[in-house]
């Protein structure tokens, strides 16, 4: 009888091979999944080989991503709107994963530099590009402002990628971090505000961009205000019946705050970084669990997005016309004239010493969300696209490549502070089944009171009770003359204090 089990084909077994077709649909999926491990697996690896070679790791996806494109094209005919998906999807989870690291309490005393650095450097930036653009190089006004849009933002991660295992102390890092967590959203936000004004003409067209912006970064904020004070008390407040459900559930509100705000015509990625932010310095569940998964996330988000935007790049279309040229450009007046001298002015009223300025000026590195905006920009159906997005990657690789390889000699020329932080694969610690209010972490900071004081000083003093203390990757003994020192990680027992003995004054 027709479907039966006995009588015709079993649903259940899988279709035999034919003779003209060596490999079954299992075989061919499993051939995808080898391919993609294996290049995961390269790109993972690529990391040890930056240490030596001193370019950093998303420069290799990039350009790898770009050559292997160019040698088998099927691999680039991926559907501009699924790329800006994946892409986006990955943006999200580095800036909550960066908001996190960052926290309240390291971005507090440099909050007003982040934001004036993070928007109006990004404005002057884009405005600079723009007119570059127009008045040296031809274009006409709506596509430079398109290109200098795209260009404005930057990426911390480049930064940290050739700086290997070296950690930027002082406000210089954390300066740098939360500029690009702050101009990655404005960015975005300018570009569609200028899209969305095309419609219009004259003064209405900039009175709609304006709306547009102003209606992006409000809701936005609001939301990752809003949403970020809710996850706190969510993962404090509602327990769940498994260690590996806490960071699923951080990483669903996170993607559900982004949704929100977009839906809600807000800025999405702004959300979803002042939401990290705000999760950052809470005592929640779990907490290193959480920080870890996230961690992975953003690293495979990393190496995602920039091998997915590497992928859309045509090598072989460089060579016609003059993008490259164009490109070439426009990447030295960013480099050596628009950012050291028009964002400079911008970052006069912060205080740094000269060397921190120079570095932070320098290491404005483009990465991942320039070549995303030109997507947009794909997206958006405007003539000779495909020129506009090779100069936008041409810009993107000479500042990944030239100015990331360099930052490290302009760290030491500036004598910025860093330290290095080898990893640390081994794990002691206890768990708790109620939290332990009184016990929390600290690193002693240079000319805080903690700073030479004694175990036994700071007990009589300060009022704090130290319980373990983390020197240079090892445990170290403590007695009641056990004296802290600069970088020490700390583990103290204290009901409360008036001052915070760890942070400098």
């Amino acid at each position: 009888m027709p479907g039966s089990l006995v009588g015709g084909p079993s649903p259940f077994v899988a279709p035999e091979l034919r003779r003209d077709d060596p490999m079954n649909d299992a075989e061919r999926f499993g051939a995808v999944v080898l391919l993609v491990a294996l290049a995961l697996l390269a790109a993972v690896l690529s990391n040890r080989l930056t240490e030596r070679i001193r370019v950093p790791a998303p420069a290799l996806f990039l350009i790898g991503a770009a050559v292997v494109a160019d040698l088998f094209p099927w691999l680039g005919r991926m559907p501009v709107d699924t790329v800006e998906q994946i892409v986006t999807v990955a943006l999200v989870l580095l800036l909550f994963d960066g908001g996190m690291n960052m926290g309240w309490g390291a971005l507090r005393r440099t909050a007003g530099a982040v934001v004036w650095l993070g928007v109006v450097g990004t404005l002057v930036t884009a405005a600079a590009a723009a007119a570059a653009a127009h008045y040296l190089l031809g274009l006409d006004w709506r596509m430079a402002l398109l290109i200098g849009t795209a260009l404005a933002p930057t990426d911390p991660a480049v930064v940290f990628s050739v700086l290997g295992k070296r950690e930027v102390l002082g406000r210089s890092g954390t300066l740098l971090e939360g500029e690009s967590g702050a101009n990655d959203p404005v960015g975005i936000a300018l570009m569609v505000s200028i899209l969305a004004a095309t419609s219009s003409g004259g003064w209405s067209a900039v009175g709609t961009g304006v709306l547009t912006f102003v209606e992006q970064m409000v809701i936005g904020g609001a939301i990752g205000v809003l949403g970020g004070l809710g996850l706190v008390w969510f993962c404090r407040r509602v327990s769940l019946p498994s260690a590996a459900l806490y960071p699923v559930r951080t990483l669903a509100s996170a993607l559900a705050l982004y949704g929100l705000a977009t839906v809600a015509h807000g800025s999405g990625f702004l959300a979803v970084f002042v939401a990290g932010i705000m999760l950052g310095d809470a005592r929640i569940p779990f907490r290193g669990d959480v920080q870890r998964v996230h961690g992975a996330l953003a690293s495979l988000g990393e190496i995602v997005a920039f091998v997915i935007l590497g992928l859309t790049v045509q090598l072989r279309t460089l060579g016609d016309g003059d993008a490259w040229l164009v490109g070439l450009v426009l990447a030295v007046l960013l480099a050596l004239v628009i950012r050291p001298v028009l964002v400079g002015l911008v970052l006069l009223p912060v205080r740094l010493t000269r060397g921190e300025r120079g570095f932070v000026l320098w290491a404005g590195l483009k990465g991942a969300v320039p070549i995303l905006l030109g997507t947009f920009i794909v997206g958006a159906g405007l003539p000779d696209t495909t020129r506009v997005y090779d100069v936008i990657f041409v810009v993107v690789a000479f500042s990944v490549i030239v100015q990331g390889g360099l930052v490290p000699l302009v760290g030491r020329w500036g004598r910025v502070p860093m330290r290095s932080v080898p990893p640390e694969p081994w794990v002691a610690g206890m768990r708790f089944r109620q939290e332990p209010a009184a016990l929390t972490t600290h690193t002693v900071e240079v000319g805080s009171p903690a700073e030479g004081a004694t175990v036994a000083e700071l007990a009589r003093e300060e009022g704090v009770w130290v319980t373990f203390v983390r020197r240079d990757g090892g445990l170290v003994p403590l007695r009641p003359e056990t004296v802290l020192r600069e970088g020490d990680d700390v583990l103290v027992d204290r009901e409360s204090w008036e001052r915070d003995p760890f942070v400098s004054t």
